[in-house]
Protein backbone atom coordinates (compact mmCIF):
# COMPACT_ATOMS: atom_id res chain seq x y z
CA UNK A 1 0.00 0.00 0.00
CA UNK A 2 1.35 3.36 -0.67
CA UNK A 3 0.49 6.43 0.98
CA UNK A 4 0.96 10.19 -0.11
CA UNK A 5 2.05 11.14 3.57
CA UNK A 6 5.20 11.21 5.65
CA UNK A 7 5.90 8.82 8.23
CA UNK A 8 7.37 10.49 11.08
CA UNK A 9 9.68 9.29 13.62
CA UNK A 10 9.63 9.95 17.27
CA UNK A 11 12.51 12.70 17.62
CA UNK A 12 10.77 15.16 14.97
CA UNK A 13 7.25 15.17 16.69
CA UNK A 14 9.06 15.69 20.70
CA UNK A 15 11.52 18.01 19.10
CA UNK A 16 9.36 20.39 17.26
CA UNK A 17 6.95 19.88 20.40
CA UNK A 18 9.72 20.95 22.85
CA UNK A 19 10.35 24.38 20.77
CA UNK A 20 6.54 25.26 20.48
CA UNK A 21 6.81 24.19 16.29
CA UNK A 22 4.53 20.87 16.31
CA UNK A 23 1.77 22.42 14.33
CA UNK A 24 4.17 23.37 11.68
CA UNK A 25 4.34 19.75 10.25
CA UNK A 26 0.57 19.89 10.06
CA UNK A 27 1.11 23.48 8.04
CA UNK A 28 3.89 21.79 5.75
CA UNK A 29 2.15 18.40 4.94
CA UNK A 30 -1.26 18.28 5.95
CA UNK A 31 -1.31 14.88 7.54
CA UNK A 32 1.21 12.38 9.05
CA UNK A 33 1.47 8.39 9.85
CA UNK A 34 3.11 7.27 12.66
CA UNK A 35 4.09 3.68 13.81
CA UNK A 36 2.77 2.28 16.72
CA UNK A 37 6.35 1.96 18.38
CA UNK A 38 6.06 5.71 17.93
CA UNK A 39 2.94 6.21 20.05
CA UNK A 40 4.28 3.55 22.67
CA UNK A 41 7.32 6.14 23.28
CA UNK A 42 5.48 9.26 23.36
CA UNK A 43 4.06 7.26 26.25
CA UNK A 44 7.07 5.45 27.57
CA UNK A 45 7.90 5.17 31.14
CA UNK A 46 4.92 7.25 32.82
CA UNK A 47 6.30 10.37 31.48
CA UNK A 48 4.95 13.89 29.63
CA UNK A 49 6.86 13.81 26.98
CA UNK A 50 7.21 16.71 24.82
CA UNK A 51 4.70 16.19 21.47
CA UNK A 52 2.79 13.61 23.41
CA UNK A 53 -0.42 15.60 24.24
CA UNK A 54 -0.14 17.21 20.42
CA UNK A 55 -0.11 13.54 18.97
CA UNK A 56 -2.91 12.46 21.04
CA UNK A 57 -4.82 15.69 19.92
CA UNK A 58 -3.86 15.57 16.60
CA UNK A 59 -7.08 14.41 14.26
CA UNK A 60 -4.32 14.56 11.15
CA UNK A 61 -1.69 12.20 12.50
CA UNK A 62 -2.83 8.21 11.72
CA UNK A 63 -1.13 5.51 14.38
CA UNK A 64 -0.43 1.91 11.77
CA UNK A 65 1.85 -0.83 13.16
CA UNK A 66 4.05 -2.11 10.64
CA UNK A 67 2.58 -5.62 9.23
CA UNK A 68 5.82 -7.18 8.64
CA UNK A 69 7.32 -8.25 11.88
CA UNK A 70 10.44 -10.39 10.57
CA UNK A 71 11.52 -6.95 9.53
CA UNK A 72 10.82 -4.95 12.37
CA UNK A 73 12.84 -7.37 14.75
CA UNK A 74 15.62 -7.47 12.56
CA UNK A 75 16.10 -3.45 12.59
CA UNK A 76 15.85 -3.88 15.97
CA UNK A 77 19.09 -5.27 16.19
CA UNK A 78 20.17 -1.56 15.71
CA UNK A 79 17.88 0.58 15.91
CA UNK A 80 15.17 1.38 18.81
CA UNK A 81 11.63 0.18 18.72
CA UNK A 82 10.12 3.23 16.87
CA UNK A 83 13.08 3.80 14.48
CA UNK A 84 12.96 0.31 13.40
CA UNK A 85 8.73 0.00 13.53
CA UNK A 86 9.01 3.59 11.16
CA UNK A 87 11.24 1.94 8.99
CA UNK A 88 9.46 -1.38 8.22
CA UNK A 89 6.49 0.79 7.88
CA UNK A 90 7.95 3.57 5.22
CA UNK A 91 9.28 0.23 3.47
CA UNK A 92 5.39 -1.32 3.28
CA UNK A 93 3.69 1.55 2.27
CA UNK A 94 6.29 3.75 0.72
CA UNK A 95 5.55 7.20 1.79
CA UNK A 96 7.63 10.63 0.09
CA UNK A 97 10.09 10.81 3.02
CA UNK A 98 10.30 9.34 6.69
CA UNK A 99 10.63 12.41 9.06
CA UNK A 100 13.70 10.92 11.33
CA UNK A 101 16.74 12.37 12.82
CA UNK A 102 18.59 9.87 14.28
CA UNK A 103 22.09 8.94 12.51
CA UNK A 104 21.75 5.53 12.54
CA UNK A 105 17.95 5.47 11.63
CA UNK A 106 18.52 7.50 8.48
CA UNK A 107 21.55 5.23 7.26
CA UNK A 108 18.96 1.92 7.80
CA UNK A 109 16.04 4.15 5.84
CA UNK A 110 18.71 4.84 3.19
CA UNK A 111 19.44 1.21 2.75
CA UNK A 112 16.23 0.56 2.07
CA UNK A 113 15.67 3.63 -0.78
CA UNK A 114 14.10 5.27 1.92
CA UNK A 115 14.22 9.22 1.65
CA UNK A 116 14.69 11.11 5.41
CA UNK A 117 14.20 14.33 6.73
CA UNK A 118 14.94 15.96 10.12
CA UNK A 119 13.97 17.92 12.26
CA UNK A 120 16.23 20.95 10.64
CA UNK A 121 14.96 20.41 7.16
CA UNK A 122 11.41 20.87 8.39
CA UNK A 123 12.50 24.42 9.91
CA UNK A 124 14.12 25.11 6.62
CA UNK A 125 11.20 23.75 4.86
CA UNK A 126 9.22 26.16 7.06
CA UNK A 127 11.44 28.58 6.25
CA UNK A 128 10.89 28.94 2.80
CA UNK A 129 7.01 28.75 2.72
CA UNK A 130 7.38 31.76 4.78
CA UNK A 131 6.17 29.82 7.88
CA UNK A 132 8.62 31.20 10.26
CA UNK A 133 10.65 33.96 10.27
CA UNK A 134 14.00 33.22 10.98
CA UNK A 135 15.63 29.63 11.57
CA UNK A 136 18.55 30.10 13.72
CA UNK A 137 16.83 31.14 16.33
CA UNK A 138 14.74 27.95 16.75
CA UNK A 139 17.71 25.90 15.98
CA UNK A 140 19.12 27.51 18.80
CA UNK A 141 16.10 26.53 20.60
CA UNK A 142 16.65 23.24 19.49
CA UNK A 143 19.91 23.35 21.38
CA UNK A 144 18.81 24.50 24.60
CA UNK A 145 15.30 23.63 25.59
CA UNK A 146 15.38 20.09 23.68
CA UNK A 147 18.57 19.11 24.12
CA UNK A 148 19.03 18.10 20.49
CA UNK A 149 22.35 18.05 19.56
CA UNK A 150 23.35 20.08 16.34
CA UNK A 151 27.08 20.58 15.51
CA UNK A 152 28.03 24.25 14.89
CA UNK A 153 28.53 23.53 11.06
CA UNK A 154 25.33 21.90 10.56
CA UNK A 155 23.77 25.61 12.12
CA UNK A 156 25.95 27.10 10.37
CA UNK A 157 24.43 25.35 6.89
CA UNK A 158 21.14 25.94 7.85
CA UNK A 159 21.42 29.38 8.32
CA UNK A 160 23.59 29.86 5.03
CA UNK A 161 20.58 27.67 3.55
CA UNK A 162 17.73 30.57 4.53
CA UNK A 163 20.01 33.13 4.01
CA UNK A 164 20.29 33.59 7.56
CA UNK A 165 24.52 34.24 7.77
Amino acid sequence: MVVTVPISNTSPLTNLAAIGQFDLLRRLYGRLLIAEAVWDELNAGGRAWPGRAEVAAADWIARRAAQNRPLVTALRERLDPGEAETIALAVECQPPFVLMDEREGRRSAHRFDLKTVGVVGVLIEAKGRGLVAHVGPLLERLRQEAGFFLSDSVMQQARAVCGEE
